[in-house]
């Protein structure tokens, strides 16, 4: 290695050390999902998981949410159960939500686990309906009535648990499974968890990973990259359909959680090698970043 590569090296280290020294100590919820999380190259899915481990390595208390759909849609098939959407919502009844929770718990959140334990890190597996409480959704994000059977709505997060393990040097890997107040498991969307996992430990930052670039102003191109977004903008782009689909739930506990005491939220693409290393602890960052402003 000659002396320009080994300098590039330290200039990068000391672009990172202001964030490094006001990060320390606090807490970051991150979202695991998107395709990449299913990609036959293992090679995404290690590199976010060294990302993670270095942000605890940085003294920073991470905890992550991670989705699981493509993983539950596969388990359904191999039962005989057949994928049932209604705007973007699975619908789950009682022989589902069986599936969702043993996927879910059992497959997605060990995988998860067991990728940043070889990353040298400490994961603790937290079966969602043991920290989260929920009520049954009955209205969508748009306001209409719906009945998606055990699908619920997070009401209490339980945060003395999740910081008794992050006290203990663990990194919480937390499966979007809620208890419902009739103490059956409920299916949540985990976008949402993440963002009331995030409001409720008062989360520095809340980081949704997927597999897009970010928020894009002319979504067919990747180029459109709409870097830092006010709340006061959201509803422009929704009525052109910039923020749509997929986007809307995203966005929509952003929002909820910026309003309940989170400082920023980020949206990056995980494919990317680094992209959270890149958003967090750069000038220029890689991805949207949603603010008050």
């Amino acid at each position: 290695m000659n002396v320009a590569e080994v300098t590039a090296k330290a200039k990068v280290l000391l672009e990172a050390l202001p964030y490094i020294q006001d990060f320390r100590g606090s807490t970051f919820v991150v979202k695991y999902g998107g395709s990449f999380m299913d990609d036959p190259d293992p090679a995404a899915r290690t590199r976010v998981a060294y990302d993670i481990a270095f942000l605890a390595a940085c003294g920073i208390n991470v905890v992550v949410v991670h989705g699981g759909g493509k993983a539950i849609t596969k388990a359904m098939e191999s039962s005989g159960l057949k994928a049932n959407f209604v705007n973007g919502l699975r619908v789950t009844d009682a022989a589902t939500i069986a599936v969702v929770k043993k996927t879910l718990d059992e497959i997605v959140n060990k995988d998860v686990c067991d990728a940043v334990a070889a990353a040298k890190g400490k994961p603790k597996g937290l079966p969602g309906d043991t920290v989260l409480v929920c009520e049954k959704l009955v209205v969508d994000d748009d306001g209409n009535a719906v009945d998606l059977g055990y699908v619920g709505d997070v009401t209490e997060v339980k945060v003395k648990l999740i910081k008794k393990e992050i006290g203990d040097g663990f990194i919480p890997i937390i499966s979007p499974v809620a208890e419902g107040y009739d103490g059956m498991p409920y299916n949540v969307n985990a976008d949402l968890v993440a963002g009331r996992v995030a409001s409720a430990l008062r989360a520095r930052r809340l980081v949704y990973m997927s597999d897009v670039p970010g928020l894009l102003s002319n979504p067919p191109d990747p180029e459109s990259l709409i870097s830092t977004l006010k709340i006061s903008q959201v509803d422009e782009l929704k009525k052109k359909g910039v923020i749509d689909k997929g986007m809307r739930p995203k966005v929509q506990s952003a929002i909820r959680a910026l309003e309940e005491g989170v400082q920023r939220v980020h949206f990056i693409d995980g494919r990317l090698p680094h992209s959270l290393l890149l958003e967090i602890f750069t000038d220029k960052g890689i991805g949207t970043e949603i603010v008050h402003g």
